[in-house]
C-alpha cells in the first residue's frame, strides 16, 4: 500500500476528521450525562464520566498541538520549495537577461523587495555598474545615479570589499541587506536590498536562507551566462568572417 503524501489538503482533511470525531464524542458524553439518574455524580461511581471528560480534553489538546505542528511543517515545506525553485530558475538558462530577470523575480516575489540594485564591478573596479534595478528613481542620496554605483553606503561597500553577506541595520547604511556575488572566491558584485514592500516591514529569519542561496548561486549563474553569451558572440563573428572569406 502506497503511503499518502502529507500535503496541506491531506493534513487539513485529517484535522477536520479529527475535529468531527471529537465533536461527536462530546455530543455522546453530553447525552450520557443527561441520561444519568438524578443525584448520581460522575467520578468513581462507575459512570466513567469524569474520565471520559478528561480524555476528551487531552484529545482536544493533542488536536491543537497537531494543528500547530502541521502549520509549521507546511511553512517549512513552502520555504524549501521556494529555495528549490529559485535554484532551478537561476541555472535554467544561459541568457544573461533571463538570469538577471530571475534574480529580480526572487528579490520581488520571495524577498518582498520594492527597491533593489544588482551591482557588478567594472573592469578597473573603481565603480560598479547597475546592471539591474527597481525603484532606483527614489534615490535621494544619488548613490545609483547614471547607472553607476561609486560607493557611499557602508554596508554595500563592506560587502563589495570582503564578500560577506550582511543584513541591516548597519551604521552609515540605509540598505536592508547586501548579498555578495562571488565567483571562485572573487567578489564580482552585490545585490543590494534597499526597501521592502509595505506589507513586509522587515526581513524575517527564514529570509536568510534565500539570501544565502542568492549569495551561493546568483553570481555563478550570471557569470556562466555572461561567459556563454560572450563566447557565442565570438563564435558568430568568426562564423560570419569565414562565410565572407568563402564568398570572396
Amino acid at each position: 500500500m502506497t503511503a499518502q503524501k502529507l500535503t496541506p489538503e491531506v493534513s487539513g482533511e485529517a484535522l477536520n476528521q479529527l475535529q468531527s470525531l471529537l465533536d461527536k464524542a462530546r455530543e455522546l458524553a453530553t447525552e450520557l450525562k443527561e441520561k444519568m439518574p438524578p443525584g448520581k455524580t460522575p467520578g468513581r461511581d462507575g459512570s466513567g464520566m469524569a474520565e471520559l471528560q478528561e480524555r476528551l480534553a487531552d484529545l482536544e489538546s493533542d488536536r491543537k498541538q497537531l494543528s500547530i505542528n502541521l502549520a509549521e511543517h507546511e511553512q517549512q515545506t513552502s520555504r524549501l520549495m521556494n529555495l528549490y525553485v529559485a535554484t532551478y530558475q537561476l541555472h535554467a538558462t544561459l541568457d544573461p537577461a533571463e538570469v538577471q530577470s530571475t534574480v529580480a523575480e526572487i528579490a520581488v516575489n520571495l524577498l518582498g523587495a520594492e527597491r533593489f540594485a544588482l551591482l557588478f564591478w567594472t573592469g578597473d573596479e573603481t565603480e560598479c555598474e547597475v546592471t539591474l534595478g527597481q525603484g532606483l528613481q527614489d534615490d535621494p542620496a544619488g548613490l545609483f545615479s547614471g547607472g553607476k554605483y561609486v560607493g557611499g553606503d557602508s554596508m554595500i561597500d563592506a560587502t563589495l570589499a570582503d564578500g560577506v553577506l550582511r543584513i541591516g541595520p548597519v551604521a552609515g547604511s540605509t540598505a536592508l541587506a547586501a548579498v555578495p556575488l562571488t565567483v571562485q572566491g572573487t567578489t564580482v558584485g552585490a545585490l543590494a536590498i534597499l526597501k521592502l514592500f509595505d506589507h513586509k516591514p522587515s526581513l524575517r529569519p527564514e529570509d536568510r536562507e534565500l539570501l544565502d542561496l542568492l549569495a551561493a548561486h546568483a553570481a555563478s549563474a550570471l557569470f556562466a551566462a555572461r561567459v556563454y553569451s560572450a563566447t557565442d558572440r565570438k563564435l558568430k563573428t568568426l562564423e560570419n568572417l569565414v562565410n565572407l572569406l568563402r564568398k570572396g
